[in-house]
């Protein structure tokens, strides 16, 4: 399975995904530049952390207009899995790939610590390698990760099972309803606030993080197997 990291001016954590995806996971990766346009030779997307054109608007807006997004669009629409984290979550929410938006922290402060979460879906190509009402660790490390849709999306949200990780421990940026990751409506989107990059080993505290991209990578192998 090979993986297209994209990255922009202003991304910091395509070497921690590329490591996670090829030195963990053992699968394919390359790093995408955002003026590519292509995405058509790679199996799944990942967008990863950072602050892309230095948040100079909003965090994500400026990525989102981007050549590449219009790829990661295409790469969506034909069902492969696209994951966002970080940054990455907010330029999907900026592209109208997935529902909401991210504001800043209710500290106002830049916040980096592990985080504890609660599995609340896992039947997604996401969070297949947990079980629901699992909690796991996992790191954050952002100053906008509050993550927030009105009354009417939230419910939408809820009936669709699309919320799929919450806060467990004390919420640790505001999000509505302790939301720390999404899917769309379809299940192959994934934005995550939390890193899961940064917990692939024991030696940095966790190994949970990996659980996801093993997901994506089981949920692919099992489908292509179907379709063979």
């Amino acid at each position: 399975m090979k993986f297209a990291i994209i990255v922009f001016p202003g991304t910091s954590c395509e070497v921690d995904t590329y490591n996670a995806i090829v030195d963990q996971l053992g699968e394919e990766a390359e790093v995408v530049r955002h003026d590519n346009d292509n995405l058509d030779r790679f199996d799944a997307v990942v967008l990863p952390g950072g602050t892309s054109y230095g948040d100079a608007v909003r965090p994500g807006a400026i990525a989102r207009m981007q050549p590449i997004m219009k790829a990661v669009e295409e790469a969506a629409a034909s069902g492969k899995p696209v994951l966002g984290i970080g940054n990455g979550f907010q330029m999907l929410t900026e592209a109208g790939l997935l529902p909401g938006v991210l504001l800043q922290n209710q500290s106002l402060k830049f916040t980096c610590k592990s985080v504890q979460l609660h599995v609340e879906n896992n039947d997604t190509m996401f969070s297949s390698s947990f079980e629901n009402g699992e909690q796991i660790a996992i790191p954050i490390a952002h100053a906008k990760g509050n993550y927030y849709v009105d009354e009417v999306t939230l419910a939408d949200l809820k009936a669709n099972n699309q919320i799929i990780f919450t806060y467990t421990s004390k919420n640790p940026n505001g999000s509505v309803e302790n939301i720390a990751g999404v899917t769309n409506k379809q299940g192959n989107i994934l934005g995550l606030m939390p890193h899961p990059e940064r917990a692939v080993d024991q030696i940095f505290g966790s190994k949970d993080g990996l659980r996801i991209f093993q997901s994506i990578v089981r949920n692919w192998r099992e489908s292509h197997a179907t379709n063979a």
